[in-house]
């Protein structure tokens, strides 16, 4: 346990994974997060002292440089998908990276990877996109060896995708869409993880690679396919881009209006936005293939977790299974 990884915002959902596959190479790992005493559920992925949270803003220089020093390899893993007081996405995803990227290349750091997301570009229109864009040329112009990883929607116990309309679909009888037919190509988590650990041992040649699972589907249809998982039928409503920018103005002026006591997590304009272009992997992109990875269907992983959301949770199937002994 001689090497040491960095992985800033380890505690997150990529980043935990990351730091499980890490602890695993032998590596010592430091999870560097806002609040290290909530990430305390990482030092198990290790043997003891192996796995340690520490202190770390990103958006400081000394906090960052201090994480950083005595490193090996940094992961940045730090993304927001919408702001809240300071942590703007400028201040986490343009120049938070920019920051990591350059005490990383004046500390001497052997390698860096910059979690970023499909559809990053410096001229888009969302800031989301737009922030991610900028924080990867600024990452490329410091530490031009970087590897950039830019996944679409990720999967997983812990996403915020699955999850969240699995949650509205036990008690709504309706399932609004906002960009109901852009496409999507969903990637498990632990393939990103393993991509990230591709990159942080040298075994990724530096450039940007697109992560994509093996299946793209609609909005409408990855909400078709959650429902089948949890047999659940709900009506599913597109929403028109123009009543989405209302719905969404109206609830970024009550966050306004209320001095952030009332937070939008519901839906922001930006995210609108987001939802009108599709986040699915460019033809001429390098990928899991050139990585020599081959990602994990959906069907194989969203059962695991999704069942909590059946009418019956876990013993949905056994009285289905009943309900057929039935004469």
């Amino acid at each position: 346990m001689s090497r040491l990884v960095t992985i800033i915002g380890g505690s997150g959902f990529v980043g935990r994974y990351i730091a499980r596959r890490m602890a695993k190479q032998g590596w010592r790992v430091r999870v560097a997060v806002r609040r290290p005493n909530e990430a305390a559920f990482v030092r198990p992925y290790g043997a003891v002292g192996q796995v340690e949270p520490v202190l770390c803003n990103i958006r400081d220089d000394a906090s960052v440089s201090s994480v950083i020093k005595g490193a090996d390899a940094v992961v940045n893993c730090v993304g927001i998908l919408a702001e809240k007081s300071r942590n703007t996405f400028d201040s986490v995803q343009s120049e938070g990276a920019a920051r990591v990227a350059r005490l990383a290349a004046v500390e001497g750091v052997d390698h860096l990877v910059q979690i970023s997301a499909i559809g990053a570009d410096t001229e888009a229109e969302s800031d989301y996109a737009r922030t991610k864009g900028e924080g990867e040329a600024a990452v490329l112009e410091h530490f031009p060896s970087a590897v950039i990883l830019r996944p679409s929607i990720i999967f997983g116990a812990e996403d915020q995708f699955f999850n969240r309309f699995g949650g509205m679909a036990m008690f709504s009888p309706v399932v609004p869409l906002v960009g109901a037919e852009t496409r999507f190509q969903p990637v498990y988590v632990d393939d990103v993880a393993e991509a990230a650990v591709k990159g942080v041992l040298g075994e990724a040649a530096p450039g940007i690679y697109e992560l994509g699972g093996p299946e793209t589907a609609t909005f409408r249809g990855l909400m078709e396919k959650m429902l089948g998982m949890i047999h659940r039928k709900r009506v599913m409503i597109g929403l028109p881009f123009f009543a989405a920018r209302i719905m969404a103005g109206g609830l970024d002026l009550l966050q306004f209006l209320s001095f952030g006591i009332f937070r939008n997590t519901m839906l922001t304009r930006d995210q609108v936005r987001n939802l009108a272009v599709d986040n699915v992997v460019a033809e001429d992109a390098k990928g899991f293939d050139d990585l020599g990875i081959k990602p994990v269907a959906m069907e194989a992983i969203l059962p695991d977790y999704l069942w909590r959301f059946r009418p019956s949770g876990q013993y949905d199937a056994i009285k289905q299974s009943a309900g057929n002994l039935r004469t």
